[in-house]
């Protein structure tokens, strides 16, 4: 099994998969059934190595669910059904999916690439430092954590405001980038939906 994340995008038949694999996985799982056991000699090598993944739900446009992981852990795919399940039951801002609702969700998956530091001395130089629509952003304060990724940018173009939504989301004050320093990490996403 291959721990090292692997850089090369991936196809359309495997993005495909993993789109299938993660409805099919939010329908067994909203009825309460257990998940069979993934074989993964059936899938690529890309979807056997370790991948980290975030997967967002939406319901005509609004956000429905949203759970993944910053860090490779385990298959790529393993990783996607995990989350898909997770965004269904267990995103705490919203109430689990019925089964009713599945047929209107609407799946995105990211595939991420590893954190990297984002290097910097002073506060307002900040978002500056940012590339809207490029980058997916962690904020860091002691045992906080939080991270929206290159998506959000869509609905928070301005570096400020996303810095200040994401210290909210973080739960510190929206103001926290501003006076002290955070520590920052940025990544990339290869997205892709039905």
């Amino acid at each position: 099994m291959n721990s090292t994340p692997i850089s090369s995008p991936l196809t359309l038949e495997e993005k495909n998969c993993l789109l299938k694999l993660a409805r099919q996985s939010i329908e067994i799982a909203t009825t309460r059934k257990h998940l069979p056991p993934l074989q993964l000699e059936d899938y690529t090598q890309t979807l056997q190595a370790w991948g980290a993944s975030f997967v967002t739900l939406t319901d005509n446009g609004n956000l429905r669910g949203c759970i993944g992981a910053l860090e490779p852990y385990q298959p790529l795919v393993e990783d996607v059904r995990e989350h898909a399940v997770a965004a269904a039951l267990e995103d705490y801002r919203f109430p689990p999916v019925r089964p009713s609702e599945v047929p209107r969700l609407e799946i995105e998956i990211s595939r991420l690439t590893a954190p990297v530091p984002l290097e910097y001395t002073d506060p307002a130089e900040l978002p500056h430092l940012l590339r809207p629509g490029i980058d997916g952003v962690v904020l860091r304060e002691s045992f906080r954590r939080a991270t929206f990724l290159p998506q959000v940018w869509e609905k928070l173009p301005d570096p400020k405001d996303f810095l200040s939504q994401l210290c909210y989301k973080m739960g510190v004050s929206p103001e926290a980038w501003r006076s002290q320093k955070l520590v920052v990490l940025t990544y990339q996403v290869e997205e892709f939906h039905e």
